[in-house]
């Protein structure tokens, strides 16, 4: 046991030797490094050559999307490296030394900056050391949360694919001096936000030349291709957007008589601009496009608009007075003829007037009425007795054909043009002599109740077919409405180019 604890101790103390000896030669390594360098200058063998840094950057989160502000926020590490020709050594003559760390601002580094920051301080990276090999390899990976300018194009919202761009080059070296290579970004720890998904993230090398210098000016560009997630907005915008406008096709099924037709266009129509205002405080404020909801919340607010001056239409034939002026002869033939019939719509009454009028059976035919106070009242002697002959009354007739200027079909009693004078006939001076006063004022009550009935079912009829009408504008606008907003519903939110694409993965995933 005592030879254990011996062994043991002893190679606790040779490693705790082994890595002591690193202190003074990492302390030697740093006082010789640093010996008449500059950080002001470009660590390259020959002022002529030009110094290349690798540049590259790993996406880490999708932070935010401002569309309103148009800026995008992203958790990134960028990666750079080059060779500073004056930052290497021989390992062996600094035994354990393999790597050593410069604070930033100790040595020179390259200016690599965003160019289109959005941010206060502009350059958002955390100042980290830099990472020296033997070799003179520089790694300098800051990490950093990037606010970055991006034009959000809400054309196609909320199946829309945006694509923002991060823009990096040096500020002050140009190609002669200092020239970028790309690595591609890695992605492979991306953390996935609950709006956008992440598509890619290619990149591209640009040189860009300036009127005033001959050298170009390198960039590296990176675009996050993102495409936004529309399940939220399909839930709480454009599903309550269709049952609303759904609701819009109701108000041609309510009864004119309800009184609440007109009530129910105006809360819809309401219901939606509250909507669309939802929807203008997320988007920015730009006249460059319109968004695809805005567009079918502006169709389907349009479409319930037509639908209420609609309604007015259709309360207004449904109320109209019988003491107006009649319906035009051409709304006639287009609404109670050929509309009627496209419709499949039947005027009340229409089936029992055709079996009326289609019964060959003979009908009595009322020839004469005599009314008497007694059978042998010629023979009465006190003249009390009251005895009237009304002769002449032929047969009533039941007209088989449909007056032409009030539409009504087969089934109405008509009577002769001397129908009154049969009811009191004033041409026989005789007879009327005989008509005692009271009975002559019944007459002629009588007469008055059958001309006001007569009047009566004449408004009715006419009433009736202005309620038709009424039926039939609202059945077209019914069906008319409804095949209308059916194409508007699926011509608008069909035409985003990834439609397909984002109800298959958010609604069905």
């Amino acid at each position: 046991m005592d030879l254990r604890k011996f062994l043991l101790f002893l190679a606790v103390t040779a490693f705790k030797v082994k890595v002591s000896l690193q202190g003074p030669n990492q302390r030697r390594l740093y006082q010789d490094l640093m010996t008449n360098y500059s950080p002001l200058e470009r660590p390259v063998a020959n002022d002529s050559q030009t110094l290349t840094v690798h540049f590259g950057l790993t996406l880490n989160q999708i932070m935010d999307v401002d569309e309103k502000n148009q800026v995008l926020t992203t958790n990134i590490w960028l990666q750079l490296f080059w060779d500073d020709n004056y930052l290497s050594w021989n390992s062996s003559e600094y035994p354990g030394v393999t790597k050593v760390r410069f604070p930033e601002h100790l040595i020179w580094k390259p200016d690599i900056l965003l160019y289109n920051s959005a941010d206060e301080r502009f350059d958002a990276t955390f100042r980290t050391n830099i990472v020296v090999n033997s070799s003179g390899s520089c790694s300098y990976i800051p990490p950093g949360i990037f606010k970055s300018t991006c034009y959000i194009d809400v054309r196609w919202f909320p199946f829309d694919v945006q694509r923002c761009d991060l823009k990096f080059g040096s500020w002050t070296y140009g190609g002669w001096s200092l020239d970028l290579k790309m690595i591609e970004a890695d992605i492979s720890g991306y953390i996935a936000n609950g709006e956008w998904d992440l598509v890619e993230v290619p990149g591209q090398v640009n040189h860009r030349s300036y009127e005033c210098c001959e050298e170009p000016y390198p960039d590296i560009t990176y675009t996050v291709v993102m495409r936004r997630r529309t399940l939220y907005y399909g839930l709480n915008l454009l599903i309550p957007c269709v049952l609303i406008s759904t609701l819009a096709l109701l108000v041609f099924l309510l009864p004119a008589d309800s009184g609440e037709k007109i009530s129910l266009g105006i809360t819809v129509l309401l219901s939606l601009t509250v909507f669309m205002l939802l929807v203008a405080e997320i988007m920015p404020a730009t006249s460059d496009s319109v968004p695809l909801i805005a567009q079918y919340f502006a169709t389907t607010m349009v479409i319930v608009g037509l639908s209420v001056i609609a309604t007015v239409l259709v309360l207004q034939y449904h109320h109209h007075d019988p003491d107006g002026s009649k319906m035009p002869k051409w709304t006639r033939v287009l609404l109670l003829n050929w509309c009627a019939w496209f419709l499949r719509m039947k005027r009340p009454g229409e089936e029992r007037v055709r079996l009326a009028c289609h019964n060959k059976a003979p009908r009595t035919s009322l020839t004469s009425m005599e009314l008497s106070g007694s059978a042998s009242a010629p023979q009465s002697t006190n003249g009390n007795t009251l005895y009237v002959g009304i002769h002449g009354l032929e047969s009533i007739h039941s007209t088989a054909a449909t007056s032409p200027d009030s539409g009504v079909l087969c089934g109405r009693l008509v009577a002769r043009a001397g129908e009154e004078e049969m009811l009191l006939p004033t041409g026989h001076s005789s007879s009327v002599g005989k008509v005692e006063p009271d009975l002559a004022k019944i007459l002629e009550e009588l007469r008055y109740i059958a001309k006001r009935f007569r009047n009566q079912d004449e408004d009715e009829s006419v009433c009736n077919e202005w309620k038709f009408a009424a039926s039939v504008i609202d059945r077209l606008c019914l069906m008319a409405f409804s095949v209308f907003t059916i194409l508007c519903t699926i011509g608008i939110l069909m035409s985003a180019p990834n439609f397909v694409e984002a109800i298959s993965k958010d609604f069905f995933t």
